[in-house]
């Protein structure tokens, strides 16, 4: 019998303060919409996606975190066991902009460097209200060697293009590890 290739899954938590559009761009992301009222995560909420990518089938498992601070204690659970950590910060917010600091190292706390991180500014559609520059964005990037993108939940900026590119470096890692590994996938 011919071995089964296992549906690829991964764990995508998104990370970041309070209002600065995480379920936003898991919205726009999952259904393409934007709702304009403004509704707190409690606690986590959870949403799955199939999709293909490349030549696989892969399964998006999207973990959508609450940013206020009475829910902190809570997020490392929710990071441990992901393969992509999206810390959003608000480009109209230079304190969620300095604060990405504080969650890529909890991240790294809690998985070293076994996952991909991901700096997003959203709300590019604020262009008046701008405090962070991209150039600002890209620089700290590149220092805490995380990758970076730009997104408007609002206007649907970037939001296809930020979840797929990450997937495409874990295709290319899930596909490295099992060549040099000869297990048997089963589902």
């Amino acid at each position: 019998m011919a071995p089964v290739s296992a549906l690829a899954k991964y764990k995508l938590v998104f990370l970041g303060d309070q209002s600065v559009g995480k379920t936003s761009i898991i919205t726009r992301f999952m259904y393409d919409k934007f709702d304009n009222t403004y509704q707190a995560t409690i606690g986590i909420d959870f949403l799955s996606k199939t999709m293909y990518l490349e030549d696989r089938t892969v399964r998006l498992q999207l973990w959508d975190t609450a940013g206020q601070e009475r829910f902190r204690s809570l997020i490392p659970s929710y990071i441990r066991d992901s393969s992509v950590a999206v810390i959003v910060y608000d480009v109209a917010s230079r304190q969620s902009f300095l604060n990405t600091t504080k969650w890529i190292e909890e991240v790294r706390t809690e998985r070293g460097s076994d996952v991909i991180i991901v700096v997003v500014g959203n709300k590019t559609d604020l262009v008046d209200k701008r405090q962070v520059s991209i150039e600002e964005g890209e620089a700290k990037s590149r220092e805490l060697n995380v990758m970076f993108i730009e997104t408007s939940a609002k206007a649907g900026f970037n939001i296809k293009p930020l979840i797929p590119e990450d997937l495409r470096q874990l295709c290319q890692e899930w596909k490295l590890y099992h060549q040099q590994s000869k297990k048997i996938w089963l589902t």
